[in-house]
Protein backbone atom coordinates (compact mmCIF):
# COMPACT_ATOMS: atom_id res chain seq x y z
CA UNK A 1 0.00 0.00 0.00
CA UNK A 2 1.15 3.53 -0.70
CA UNK A 3 1.15 6.46 1.72
CA UNK A 4 -2.24 7.72 2.75
CA UNK A 5 -3.77 10.47 0.64
CA UNK A 6 -6.60 12.58 1.99
CA UNK A 7 -9.08 13.27 -0.83
CA UNK A 8 -12.63 14.43 -0.28
CA UNK A 9 -15.25 14.13 -2.99
CA UNK A 10 -17.05 17.32 -3.99
CA UNK A 11 -20.23 15.27 -4.31
CA UNK A 12 -21.97 15.70 -0.94
CA UNK A 13 -25.55 15.84 0.20
CA UNK A 14 -26.79 19.40 0.54
CA UNK A 15 -27.35 20.25 4.18
CA UNK A 16 -28.65 23.18 6.16
CA UNK A 17 -25.80 25.37 7.36
CA UNK A 18 -24.86 24.10 10.83
CA UNK A 19 -22.62 25.92 13.24
CA UNK A 20 -19.07 25.76 11.78
CA UNK A 21 -17.61 25.67 15.28
CA UNK A 22 -19.71 22.61 16.09
CA UNK A 23 -18.56 20.95 12.86
CA UNK A 24 -14.92 21.66 13.63
CA UNK A 25 -15.33 20.22 17.13
CA UNK A 26 -17.05 17.13 15.75
CA UNK A 27 -14.20 16.47 13.32
CA UNK A 28 -11.58 16.96 16.04
CA UNK A 29 -13.34 14.53 18.35
CA UNK A 30 -13.50 11.68 15.84
CA UNK A 31 -10.98 8.89 16.48
CA UNK A 32 -8.50 8.40 13.66
CA UNK A 33 -7.08 4.98 14.57
CA UNK A 34 -8.80 1.79 15.61
CA UNK A 35 -7.01 1.86 18.97
CA UNK A 36 -8.60 5.26 19.69
CA UNK A 37 -12.12 3.99 19.00
CA UNK A 38 -13.79 3.32 22.36
CA UNK A 39 -16.65 0.88 22.72
CA UNK A 40 -17.99 -1.77 20.32
CA UNK A 41 -15.29 -4.28 21.42
CA UNK A 42 -16.51 -7.19 19.32
CA UNK A 43 -16.75 -5.10 16.17
CA UNK A 44 -13.31 -3.51 16.62
CA UNK A 45 -11.77 -6.95 17.21
CA UNK A 46 -13.28 -8.22 13.98
CA UNK A 47 -12.05 -5.17 12.09
CA UNK A 48 -8.56 -5.57 13.51
CA UNK A 49 -8.42 -9.11 12.11
CA UNK A 50 -9.79 -8.00 8.73
CA UNK A 51 -7.26 -5.15 8.44
CA UNK A 52 -4.29 -7.30 9.43
CA UNK A 53 -5.25 -10.07 7.01
CA UNK A 54 -5.58 -7.58 4.14
CA UNK A 55 -2.22 -6.00 4.98
CA UNK A 56 -0.49 -9.38 5.00
CA UNK A 57 -1.95 -10.24 1.61
CA UNK A 58 -1.15 -6.79 0.25
CA UNK A 59 -4.76 -6.40 -0.91
CA UNK A 60 -7.53 -3.89 -0.26
CA UNK A 61 -10.03 -4.69 2.48
CA UNK A 62 -13.29 -6.34 1.45
CA UNK A 63 -16.29 -4.08 1.00
CA UNK A 64 -17.71 -3.14 4.42
CA UNK A 65 -21.22 -2.18 5.50
CA UNK A 66 -21.74 -0.42 8.84
CA UNK A 67 -25.30 -0.36 10.19
CA UNK A 68 -26.74 1.28 13.27
CA UNK A 69 -28.53 4.28 14.67
CA UNK A 70 -27.24 7.79 13.91
CA UNK A 71 -24.28 8.99 15.94
CA UNK A 72 -22.75 5.62 16.84
CA UNK A 73 -19.53 6.05 14.85
CA UNK A 74 -20.16 4.71 11.33
CA UNK A 75 -18.48 7.67 9.63
CA UNK A 76 -15.57 7.54 12.07
CA UNK A 77 -15.02 3.86 11.35
CA UNK A 78 -15.06 4.52 7.61
CA UNK A 79 -12.24 7.03 8.02
CA UNK A 80 -10.38 4.57 10.25
CA UNK A 81 -10.47 1.97 7.47
CA UNK A 82 -8.57 4.35 5.18
CA UNK A 83 -6.09 5.37 7.87
CA UNK A 84 -5.36 1.82 8.97
CA UNK A 85 -4.78 0.72 5.37
CA UNK A 86 -2.82 3.87 4.45
CA UNK A 87 -4.95 4.74 1.41
CA UNK A 88 -7.02 7.61 0.06
CA UNK A 89 -10.49 8.40 1.37
CA UNK A 90 -13.39 9.58 -0.80
CA UNK A 91 -16.70 10.67 0.75
CA UNK A 92 -20.18 10.95 -0.73
CA UNK A 93 -23.76 10.03 0.21
CA UNK A 94 -26.63 8.12 -1.29
CA UNK A 95 -28.98 11.06 -1.90
CA UNK A 96 -26.15 13.02 -3.58
CA UNK A 97 -25.74 10.37 -6.27
CA UNK A 98 -28.69 11.48 -8.34
CA UNK A 99 -27.33 10.20 -11.69
CA UNK A 100 -25.20 7.30 -12.79
CA UNK A 101 -22.68 9.81 -14.12
CA UNK A 102 -22.07 11.07 -10.57
CA UNK A 103 -21.00 7.61 -9.48
CA UNK A 104 -19.01 6.96 -12.65
CA UNK A 105 -16.97 10.14 -12.21
CA UNK A 106 -15.97 9.13 -8.69
CA UNK A 107 -15.21 5.49 -9.52
CA UNK A 108 -13.00 6.35 -12.49
CA UNK A 109 -10.99 8.76 -10.33
CA UNK A 110 -10.15 6.19 -7.65
CA UNK A 111 -6.62 4.95 -7.14
CA UNK A 112 -5.71 1.34 -6.23
CA UNK A 113 -6.74 0.53 -2.69
CA UNK A 114 -8.77 3.72 -2.12
CA UNK A 115 -11.73 3.72 0.27
CA UNK A 116 -15.00 5.07 -1.12
CA UNK A 117 -17.44 5.91 1.67
CA UNK A 118 -21.15 6.23 0.82
CA UNK A 119 -23.23 7.46 3.74
CA UNK A 120 -26.95 6.61 3.83
CA UNK A 121 -26.29 4.04 1.13
CA UNK A 122 -29.87 2.74 1.36
CA UNK A 123 -30.99 5.97 -0.33
CA UNK A 124 -29.08 5.33 -3.56
CA UNK A 125 -31.36 5.63 -6.62
CA UNK A 126 -31.97 2.24 -8.21
CA UNK A 127 -30.22 3.02 -11.54
CA UNK A 128 -27.12 4.19 -9.65
CA UNK A 129 -27.20 1.11 -7.45
CA UNK A 130 -27.28 -1.19 -10.48
CA UNK A 131 -24.16 0.49 -11.87
CA UNK A 132 -22.48 -0.20 -8.54
CA UNK A 133 -22.99 -3.98 -8.76
CA UNK A 134 -20.29 -4.80 -11.36
CA UNK A 135 -18.01 -2.16 -9.82
CA UNK A 136 -18.13 -3.93 -6.46
CA UNK A 137 -17.98 -7.48 -7.75
CA UNK A 138 -15.81 -7.35 -10.88
CA UNK A 139 -14.20 -3.88 -10.50
CA UNK A 140 -15.61 -2.92 -13.88
CA UNK A 141 -17.84 -0.07 -14.95
CA UNK A 142 -20.44 -0.35 -17.70
CA UNK A 143 -21.01 2.88 -19.61
CA UNK A 144 -23.64 3.42 -22.33
CA UNK A 145 -22.56 5.77 -25.12
CA UNK A 146 -25.14 7.33 -27.43
CA UNK A 147 -28.88 6.89 -27.58
CA UNK A 148 -31.37 4.84 -29.51
CA UNK A 149 -30.27 2.30 -32.13
CA UNK A 150 -26.70 3.65 -32.21
CA UNK A 151 -26.19 3.28 -28.46
CA UNK A 152 -23.41 0.94 -27.40
CA UNK A 153 -22.05 -0.22 -24.09
CA UNK A 154 -18.38 -0.24 -23.12
CA UNK A 155 -16.82 -1.73 -20.01
CA UNK A 156 -14.01 0.07 -18.20
CA UNK A 157 -11.65 -1.61 -15.76
CA UNK A 158 -11.49 -0.04 -12.31
CA UNK A 159 -8.70 -0.31 -9.74
CA UNK A 160 -9.43 -2.59 -6.80
CA UNK A 161 -11.00 -0.38 -4.16
CA UNK A 162 -12.92 -0.75 -0.91
CA UNK A 163 -16.50 0.43 -0.69
CA UNK A 164 -17.63 1.33 2.83
CA UNK A 165 -21.34 1.89 3.18
CA UNK A 166 -23.24 3.27 6.17
CA UNK A 167 -26.94 2.87 6.78
CA UNK A 168 -29.42 3.59 9.51
CA UNK A 169 -32.11 1.48 7.79
CA UNK A 170 -30.72 -1.94 6.93
CA UNK A 171 -34.15 -3.16 5.94
CA UNK A 172 -34.27 -0.66 3.07
CA UNK A 173 -31.16 -2.12 1.43
CA UNK A 174 -31.86 -4.36 -1.53
CA UNK A 175 -30.69 -7.96 -1.27
CA UNK A 176 -28.25 -7.78 -4.22
CA UNK A 177 -26.49 -4.75 -2.74
CA UNK A 178 -26.34 -6.10 0.80
CA UNK A 179 -24.96 -9.45 -0.34
CA UNK A 180 -22.04 -7.83 -2.16
CA UNK A 181 -20.50 -6.58 1.07
CA UNK A 182 -17.85 -8.90 2.46
CA UNK A 183 -18.19 -7.65 6.04
CA UNK A 184 -21.28 -6.40 7.85
CA UNK A 185 -20.70 -4.53 11.10
CA UNK A 186 -23.60 -3.73 13.38
CA UNK A 187 -23.07 -0.89 15.87
CA UNK A 188 -25.07 -1.12 19.08
CA UNK A 189 -25.84 1.51 21.67
CA UNK A 190 -22.91 2.13 24.00
CA UNK A 191 -22.69 1.21 27.65
CA UNK A 192 -22.41 4.13 30.07
CA UNK A 193 -18.87 3.04 30.97
CA UNK A 194 -17.73 3.35 27.35
CA UNK A 195 -19.47 6.71 26.96
CA UNK A 196 -17.76 7.94 30.11
CA UNK A 197 -14.39 7.18 28.52
CA UNK A 198 -15.49 8.97 25.34
CA UNK A 199 -16.56 12.04 27.33
CA UNK A 200 -13.21 12.15 29.14
CA UNK A 201 -11.30 11.79 25.86
CA UNK A 202 -13.38 14.52 24.20
CA UNK A 203 -12.96 16.78 27.24
CA UNK A 204 -9.18 16.45 26.92
CA UNK A 205 -9.32 17.43 23.24
CA UNK A 206 -11.63 20.39 23.89
CA UNK A 207 -9.66 21.54 26.93
CA UNK A 208 -12.55 21.01 29.36
CA UNK A 209 -11.67 20.18 32.96
CA UNK A 210 -14.16 17.44 33.84
CA UNK A 211 -14.13 15.27 36.93
CA UNK A 212 -14.85 11.52 36.64
CA UNK A 213 -18.26 11.87 38.29
CA UNK A 214 -19.06 14.80 36.02
CA UNK A 215 -18.17 12.70 32.97
CA UNK A 216 -20.36 9.89 34.30
CA UNK A 217 -23.32 12.26 34.76
CA UNK A 218 -23.02 13.35 31.12
CA UNK A 219 -22.53 9.80 29.84
CA UNK A 220 -25.54 8.47 31.74
CA UNK A 221 -27.82 10.95 29.95
CA UNK A 222 -26.38 10.47 26.44
CA UNK A 223 -28.88 7.82 25.25
CA UNK A 224 -26.05 5.37 24.53
CA UNK A 225 -24.78 7.55 21.66
CA UNK A 226 -21.30 9.14 21.41
CA UNK A 227 -22.52 12.02 19.25
CA UNK A 228 -25.07 12.97 21.89
CA UNK A 229 -22.47 12.58 24.64
CA UNK A 230 -20.14 15.01 22.87
CA UNK A 231 -22.99 17.46 22.30
CA UNK A 232 -24.00 17.35 25.96
CA UNK A 233 -20.38 17.86 26.97
CA UNK A 234 -20.23 21.06 24.90
CA UNK A 235 -23.47 22.33 26.45
CA UNK A 236 -22.24 21.61 29.97
CA UNK A 237 -18.98 23.37 29.09
CA UNK A 238 -21.01 26.42 28.01
CA UNK A 239 -23.06 26.34 31.21
CA UNK A 240 -19.99 26.14 33.46
CA UNK A 241 -18.25 28.96 31.60
CA UNK A 242 -21.27 31.28 31.91
CA UNK A 243 -23.01 30.33 35.15
CA UNK A 244 -20.29 28.69 37.27
CA UNK A 245 -16.54 28.22 37.50
CA UNK A 246 -14.04 25.47 38.11
CA UNK A 247 -14.10 21.88 36.82
CA UNK A 248 -17.22 20.07 35.62
CA UNK A 249 -18.47 18.22 38.68
CA UNK A 250 -21.41 15.84 38.87
CA UNK A 251 -23.53 18.56 40.47
CA UNK A 252 -22.70 21.17 37.83
CA UNK A 253 -23.25 18.66 35.03
CA UNK A 254 -26.64 17.72 36.49
CA UNK A 255 -27.75 21.34 36.90
CA UNK A 256 -26.54 22.27 33.41
CA UNK A 257 -28.25 19.34 31.71
CA UNK A 258 -31.47 19.98 33.62
CA UNK A 259 -31.31 23.57 32.40
CA UNK A 260 -31.05 22.38 28.80
CA UNK A 261 -34.01 20.03 29.28
CA UNK A 262 -32.16 16.70 29.49
CA UNK A 263 -33.43 14.62 32.40
CA UNK A 264 -31.75 11.77 34.26
CA UNK A 265 -32.84 9.19 31.66
CA UNK A 266 -31.60 11.31 28.77
CA UNK A 267 -35.10 12.29 27.66
CA UNK A 268 -35.54 15.67 26.04
CA UNK A 269 -38.57 17.93 25.62
CA UNK A 270 -40.12 15.91 22.78
CA UNK A 271 -39.61 12.58 24.54
CA UNK A 272 -41.41 13.89 27.60
CA UNK A 273 -44.16 15.39 25.44
CA UNK A 274 -44.77 11.95 23.93
CA UNK A 275 -44.99 10.32 27.34
CA UNK A 276 -47.15 13.17 28.67
CA UNK A 277 -49.60 12.72 25.79
CA UNK A 278 -49.80 8.96 26.36
CA UNK A 279 -50.09 9.20 30.14
CA UNK A 280 -52.02 12.41 30.82
CA UNK A 281 -54.10 13.10 27.73
CA UNK A 282 -55.05 9.50 26.95
CA UNK A 283 -54.66 7.91 30.36
CA UNK A 284 -52.63 4.93 29.14
CA UNK A 285 -55.04 3.99 26.33
CA UNK A 286 -53.59 2.88 22.96
CA UNK A 287 -52.93 5.83 20.64
CA UNK A 288 -52.32 5.76 16.91
CA UNK A 289 -49.06 7.15 15.52
CA UNK A 290 -50.72 9.97 13.55
CA UNK A 291 -52.76 11.07 16.56
CA UNK A 292 -49.68 11.00 18.78
CA UNK A 293 -47.66 13.01 16.27
CA UNK A 294 -50.36 15.67 16.06
CA UNK A 295 -50.44 15.95 19.86
CA UNK A 296 -46.72 16.68 20.13
CA UNK A 297 -46.41 18.73 16.93
CA UNK A 298 -44.01 16.41 15.10
CA UNK A 299 -44.17 14.41 11.89
CA UNK A 300 -45.15 10.73 12.29
CA UNK A 301 -41.90 9.60 10.63
CA UNK A 302 -39.89 11.71 13.08
CA UNK A 303 -41.68 10.15 16.04
CA UNK A 304 -41.21 6.65 14.67
CA UNK A 305 -37.56 6.97 13.62
CA UNK A 306 -36.02 9.48 16.04
CA UNK A 307 -37.86 9.14 19.34
CA UNK A 308 -39.66 5.83 19.63
CA UNK A 309 -36.59 3.54 19.45
CA UNK A 310 -35.04 4.96 22.62
CA UNK A 311 -38.36 5.04 24.47
CA UNK A 312 -38.89 1.40 23.53
CA UNK A 313 -35.40 0.45 24.66
CA UNK A 314 -35.96 2.17 27.99
CA UNK A 315 -39.22 0.32 28.54
CA UNK A 316 -41.26 3.53 28.56
CA UNK A 317 -43.42 2.82 25.53
CA UNK A 318 -44.88 -0.20 23.77
CA UNK A 319 -46.08 -0.73 20.24
CA UNK A 320 -49.19 -2.85 19.97
CA UNK A 321 -51.54 -3.71 17.08
CA UNK A 322 -54.00 -1.26 18.64
CA UNK A 323 -51.57 1.67 18.97
CA UNK A 324 -48.82 3.08 21.21
CA UNK A 325 -49.23 2.71 24.96
CA UNK A 326 -47.23 4.02 27.91
CA UNK A 327 -45.76 1.47 30.30
CA UNK A 328 -45.99 1.67 34.11
CA UNK A 329 -42.38 2.91 34.11
CA UNK A 330 -43.44 5.91 32.00
CA UNK A 331 -46.08 6.86 34.60
CA UNK A 332 -43.51 6.50 37.36
CA UNK A 333 -41.01 8.67 35.48
CA UNK A 334 -43.61 11.43 35.17
CA UNK A 335 -44.52 11.08 38.84
CA UNK A 336 -48.03 9.83 38.06
CA UNK A 337 -50.12 6.99 39.38
CA UNK A 338 -50.19 4.09 36.95
CA UNK A 339 -53.42 4.11 34.94
CA UNK A 340 -55.54 0.97 34.80
CA UNK A 341 -55.10 0.76 31.05
CA UNK A 342 -51.30 0.68 31.43
CA UNK A 343 -51.68 -2.29 33.77
CA UNK A 344 -53.69 -4.35 31.34
CA UNK A 345 -57.01 -2.59 30.80
CA UNK A 346 -58.47 -2.16 27.30
CA UNK A 347 -59.96 0.90 25.65
CA UNK A 348 -60.86 1.69 22.03
CA UNK A 349 -57.90 2.50 19.82
CA UNK A 350 -57.43 6.19 18.99
CA UNK A 351 -56.17 6.25 15.39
Amino acid sequence: MTGRREVVSPVREAQAAPDPVEIADEVRLRPRRLEEFLGQPQLTEHLEIVFEAARRRGQPVDHILFAGSPGLGKTSLAGIVAVEMGVGFRVTSGPAMARTGDLASILTDLQPGDVLFIDEIHRLPRPVEEVLYPAMEDFQLDIVIGKGPTARSIRLDLPRFTLVGATTRTGLLTGPLRDRFGFLGRLDLYAAEDLCGIVERSAGILGVDVQPKGAWEIASRARGTPRIANRLLRRVRDFVEVRAEGPVTAELASVGLDLFGIDELGLDKVDRAILDALCRKFGGRPVGLVTLAQCVGEEPDTIEDAYEPFLLQQGLLQRTPRGRIATPRAFEHLGMEVAAQASGGHEPTLW
